[in-house]
Formats: C-alpha cells, structure tokens, sequence
C-alpha cells in the first residue's frame, strides 16, 4: 500500500476514504460531556435589562460541584452542622432557617434574610431566603428573587432584605466562596472517577484498532464481525476501530492485527490522581482528616483527636459563627444570633467571656 494522506478538516473524523484499497472504517462511541467547566468562570457583574446583577459566577454550576466528588459537598454539610451544633435557640430564627442560612453562606459566599414584622414594625420572625435565586438591583437597596426561569421577578422594598457575604476584591456586590480556588481539582477528581467507571462499563477488551488484511473475508462474515464489536461491553471514552484493507498475498498469520490504544487494565495514575484531588480537597476547605472521615494516606493515623477538635473550633468554626452574626447589626440585642461556648475554647479565656 502506497503512502496516502488523510484530511482532516474543521475538527471531524479523518477522511479515510481517501485510502484506495481499504473496503470499510468506522468507530464507535463518542466521548461523553461531563460538567461545563464554564459554569464556574469569573465573567464579572453586569446588570441585565430588568437592572438585575447576575453573579460573576454561575451559582448553578456552584450547586452542581455539590455532587461532584465524595468530599466537596459533604465537606460543607459538615462544616454547616458544625455552626449549628452550638446555636443558640432564638425566638425569631429557628434551627431549619439557621441550617438553611449557613450552608447557602458556605456553598455560594452569600446569605440573606427577610425580616417578618408584626403591624407595630417589630420583628417576629427571620425568613430564610435561598441565595441561588436571589440578586441584587442597580436601585440602592433592592433585591429581587429570581421566579419562573428568571421572567418574573419579584423585587422587595428598599432595604428588605439582610445580606451578608465573603469578600470578593474585584467587585463588591455578591460574595465568592472561598473554595473557589479549588474548583478545577474538584472537577479532576470527578473526571478521574468517571472515566474509571466507564473503563469498568466498557470493558477491557474495547479501545483498540481492528485492522485486517484479508481479500478472502466475505462481506457476510465481516457484517458479523462488525456487530460483534458494536455489541460488547458499553460506549464512552474507549472508541475502536476496524479495518480490512483486503490486500492480496498476506500470511494467515499476519491477515488479524489488533493494536490497543492504551492499557489501563495494569496501572494507570487513578489512585495517585484520587489522592492529590483528595488533598487539594482537604486543603481548600481547611478540613481536618480525623474530622471530616477522610484519609489520603499520607500519615499512619489520625492523631489526638481532642487536640483536633480544639483547634478546628477555634480556627474554623468561630470565624464562620462570627460571620453568620454578621446579621446582628440589624437586630436589637435580645434578639441576636448567639452561640454556645464549648469548654475548649480559646474565648473562655477572654476577660468577660462566658459559656
């Protein structure tokens, strides 16, 4: 066979046909999508023609990465329960708001609040409203909530609405959660586990070239040959190829070739790339091993888990208490958001402080 050029042209499939003497090719599968990493890009606050601010990231895809892998999402649930594991009860804001406020502060860097008030403007209650839907106005003040895919607002009154937020440099409207950073590891960590489980689906034998040379293969026993390999195993990353070139004069022995694209069936970097996603993981959240049931493998346990506790509560969870009472600047004294003080705390120690 004399040498021939492929085209190639606008991303798609080679232009095999360009090959005198080669009957047939074909592949099977394609590759699978998995999440739009543009949904996390920065794109920078800009008002829309209802004078709505989008976020400079997109808060769907932040909710997305919720379920991205087996530690970004629970990391945070776990840092949520931490907050309300010393709430106060408080007769204007109860557990199912606090909840629902502190883990829409630690997945998005935003929270708000609606205070209910009674005919004589007093507040009787704290209403919870979700940060994926609410923006805010280019009118001092305003807030709208985001319904019906964003074609019917509802806006509130000048200073209605209580926000609180992570500060972000470039811009001072929304809030950046500080995982931010850590996105594209998490989204690694996903690929990783994906890919595996559809080698698994797929099977070991596919991802390979199938080419023959054989001029005595009848069309009937290369249409089963064909379907042969449609049918194994499942679609996904592993696309194969077959051909038969049906030259004359080839060896029996040499007719059947069978190249693989690569073998991942004896080692790959799947482990190696788990336990750097893993760390990366642990690192952005500031989450400890022993606490958050994690372990990258590095360290032959988990260490004094009373020391841990102690300085995780006082390093990490007191920042973000301190946060969540970042409401307390509208709220009169008997009503603020307050938090009991475990016995290892670093607070104890301050003069006037008390559990």
């Amino acid at each position: 066979m004399t040498k021939q050029t492929i085209k190639v042209a606008n991303g798609k499939a080679p232009d095999y046909s360009a090959i005198t003497g080669m009957s047939d090719v074909y592949s099977f599968g394609d590759p699978e999508a998995c999440l739009d990493n543009h949904l996390t890009d920065y794109i920078g606050v800009f008002a829309d023609q209802q004078g709505i601010y989008e976020p400079p990231i997109n808060l769907n895809g932040l909710v997305k990465l919720l379920r991205v892998n087996a530690q970004h999402g629970p990391i945070l649930y776990f840092k949520r329960n931490m907050i309300l594991k010393w709430f106060k009860q408080n007769t204007i804001l109860s557990d199912q708001a606090m909840s629902k406020l502190a883990f829409d502060f630690l997945w998005s860097g935003n929270a708000y609040l609606q205070p209910i008030r009674n005919q004589f403007g007093q507040i009787i209650r704290l209403a919870h409203l979700p940060a994926l839907t609410m923006r805010y106005t280019n009118k001092r003040g305003v807030y709208a909530q985001l319904r019906n895919n964003g074609l019917d607002p509802l806006f509130f009154q000048p200073n209605e609405i209580w926000h609180i937020k992570e500060y972000d440099p470039a811009q001072g409207i929304y809030g950046i959660p500080e995982y931010y950073g850590g996105v594209q590891s998490a989204l690694l960590n996903e690929d990783a586990t994906l890919f595996r489980r559809r080698y698994f689906k797929n099977g070991a034998h596919m991802g390979f070239i199938f080419s023959m040379s054989d001029p005595n293969l009848s069309e009937d026993d290369e249409k089963q040959l064909k379907d042969a390999i449609k049918n194994s195993k499942g679609v996904g990353n592993f696309r194969s190829l077959f051909f038969n070139f049906k030259s004359k004069g080839v060896d029996a022995d040499k007719a059947i070739k069978i190249t693989p694209v690569g073998d991942f069936s004896t080692k790959d970097e799947f482990e190696k790339i788990k336990r750097i996603t893993l760390n990366d993981m642990l690192s952005m959240h500031r989450a400890q091993e022993a606490l958050s049931g994690q372990t990258s493998g590095d360290s032959p346990g988990f260490g004094n888990l009373e020391s841990i506790t102690r300085a995780y509560y006082n390093n990490e969870v007191v920042p973000l208490q301190r946060a969540m009472q970042g409401f307390n600047r509208y709220l009169p004294s008997h009503q603020q958001i307050q938090f009991h003080v475990p016995e290892y705390s670093d607070m104890l120690s301050l003069p006037g402080a008390a559990a």
